[in-house]
């Protein structure tokens, strides 16, 4: 069953090729969680292919994706980030970036080519992409003195909760990842326990 904090994305970068009159629009599809890593890549991608004369991007950020942006980058408004968005979306996915890096043939395709050949080369990137399942979670750091440390641990052995930054020294503190779902679960349980601080 598929809960409200989970949602599909990509394991790893993944490619996908469209010619047509001899513009050539090479798609590369990434995994990501910010908007600085989206302006690393497109930016990476501009360097990397300066001889191209677009370079246009469609992403989908967060668990509910509301975060999202479509760039034509010069094209005709609507012909180019719009459709590489729309696979995205047909898809279902989030914490995705598309960019497609275009080559210009010398023959003009036109908007209804255009459309096709920026959605043909996003769908091909996407097809050879690896699903994945991902589950939305937030990050808290746990403050507590050694008096509380048993109870602490136990609530975080009864949910199940990996701990990472553990430091120990006149006060205790560590950091768990918490699934959405089980927020509020955790907090009720840990109210009195320890001071909590979401990070």
């Amino acid at each position: 069953m598929e809960t409200a904090d989970q949602y599909k994305s990509i394991a790893a970068p993944s490619e996908g090729l469209f010619k047509d009159n001899g513009s050539r629009f090479l798609a590369l599809a990434y995994p990501v969680e910010t908007l600085e890593q989206v302006k690393d890549i497109v930016a990476g991608l501009k360097k990397k292919y300066h001889d191209a004369r677009h370079h246009c991007f469609a992403y989908r950020l967060g668990y509910q994706g509301d975060v999202w942006r479509a760039s034509d980058d010069g094209e005709p408004s609507g012909s180019a980030g719009r459709p590489i968005l729309g696979q995205i979306d047909s898809l279902g996915l989030s914490d995705v970036l598309v960019v497609v890096v275009r080559w210009f043939g010398g023959i003009k395709l036109g908007i209804p080519g255009l459309i096709r050949a920026y959605k043909t080369s996003s769908a091909d990137a996407l097809s050879q992409a690896t699903l994945i399942e991902k589950t939305a979670a937030r990050r808290f750091r746990l403050r507590f003195d050694y008096l509380s440390m048993n109870a602490v641990m136990k609530v975080l052995k009864d949910m199940d909760l990996p701990q990472s930054a553990q430091e120990f020294g006149e006060t205790c503190s560590l950091e768990v990842r918490v699934r959405l779902s089980a927020v509020d679960d955790f907090r009720d349980r840990l109210a009195d326990k320890v001071n909590l601080e979401e990070l």
